[in-house]
């Protein structure tokens, strides 16, 4: 394999497939990336077993072939070397040279048919939607996933899909984030698979603002993005994930309407004094007005008071003030409503006009 490339054309496919190789790997050939040169065109590929990253540069000039070299190591040589830099990519035998201006650089590369590569995928089912489409669906659930959690479905992200509608849920089993955006799922009956959170992370990554069409297509046991000319394949979480809607509450008979930005800033300041472990803040709600009070076991204190739309009666209860900021982030809409029923019950936080689009169950605490 020899080859010439530009600096910044190699800089992106390279920082893409890094994303998904893992510094500390027990096997060693999974620290490194495959490079295939070929009819005109580069290919990396980078995997750590559980999702594998693709992407292709178009190249003129070049001698074919394949080889295995250092991704990290690799990447960072490209990232040091000046602005407009050209380099050289030669392979002989067991060592890769690069080469740009008098700098030199000699990689140890790793057997080809060692590179692991992910079974083959049969695709089932093909959902289309636009990139930004995709990137703000995820954008609006992810920070929900469980973390580690020993019910292992919850360190995803559901995606279910049918009817044009394509949904995204996350939950910990303290807090829910669901978002619809209209997508083409194709015909059949409705779908769900989940995508582990390294899945996750790297579809973020991936993805833009822009609108071009991307392709998400669905195997029995992995799920593979399409973004023009990478492709990102994850496997999925083989679990049930729980019945969401039965813990969507209805909208409550208390309805609380309020400035998203005024509530956020509030509660950002009260959290300061909140128990740094449980996060508690709580809320005391009647006549127009909001009021949430943060303390921690140091005697101090924290109260905040803003007006809100509420004329119903007077009610009290404690939340995670994290997860009410982390839904609040989430949200694009100047207005927000909460909707309440009791002191024991989950409240349902949704954007103001975008009734259907995204909803935001967080769990109550005693406090």
């Amino acid at each position: 394999m020899k080859l010439k490339v530009k600096r910044e054309e190699l800089l992106r496919p390279l920082q893409l497939v890094n994303g998904v190789v893992e510094r500390r790997q027990t096997l060693p050939i999974l620290a490194n990336m495959l490079l295939r040169a070929g009819d005109g065109q580069l290919t990396f590929v980078g995997t750590d077993l559980e999702v594998e990253m693709i992407a292709s540069l178009r190249l003129g000039k070049m001698d074919g072939g394949e080889a295995t070299v250092p991704a990290r190591k690799l990447f960072d040589i490209c990232r040091a070397l000046p602005e407009g830099a050209e380099l050289s990519l030669e392979v002989n035998g067991e060592q890769a040279v690069v080469k740009s201006g008098r700098s030199r650089f000699r990689l140890v590369t790793l057997p080809v048919n060692d590179f692991p590569s992910l079974e083959e995928l049969e695709v089932k089912r093909t959902v289309r939607l636009p990139e930004r489409a995709l990137r703000a669906l995820i954008e609006r659930t992810h920070f929900a996933m469980a973390q580690q959690d020993v019910r292992y479905y919850l360190n995803g992200l559901l995606l279910e899909m049918g009817d044009g509608t394509l949904r995204a849920v996350a939950t910990d089993g303290h807090r829910l984030a669901l978002s619809d955006c209209e997508a083409e799922t194709g015909s059949g009956e409705r779908q769900q698979v989940i995508v582990p959170r390294k899945g996750v992370t790297e579809m973020l990554r991936l993805l833009g603002e822009e609108d071009d069409p991307v392709t998400l297509e669905l195997g029995s046991n992995h799920v593979r993005l399409r973004v023009r000319d990478v492709s990102l394949t994850s496997k999925l979480i083989d679990g049930r994930f729980p019945d969401y809607e039965r813990v969507l509450p209805d909208d409550g008979d208390k309805q609380v309407a309020v400035d998203r930005e005024l509530l956020r800033s509030a509660l950002n300041r009260a959290s300061i004094l909140s128990n740094e472990k449980y996060r508690g803040v709580r809320f005391t709600i009647g006549d127009g007005v909001l009021r949430a009070q943060a303390h921690n076991p140091e005697q101090e204190e924290a109260e905040e008071e803003l007006e809100v739309e509420y004329s119903g009666e007077g009610i009290e209860i404690g939340f995670n003030v994290s997860y009410v900021l982390e839904a609040l982030a989430a949200i694009e809409t100047e207005q927000v409503s909460i909707f309440l029923s009791d002191p024991n019950s989950s409240c349902l936080i949704r954007p103001n006009g975008e009734e259907s689009s995204s909803r935001y169950v967080v769990m109550p605490m005693r406090l």
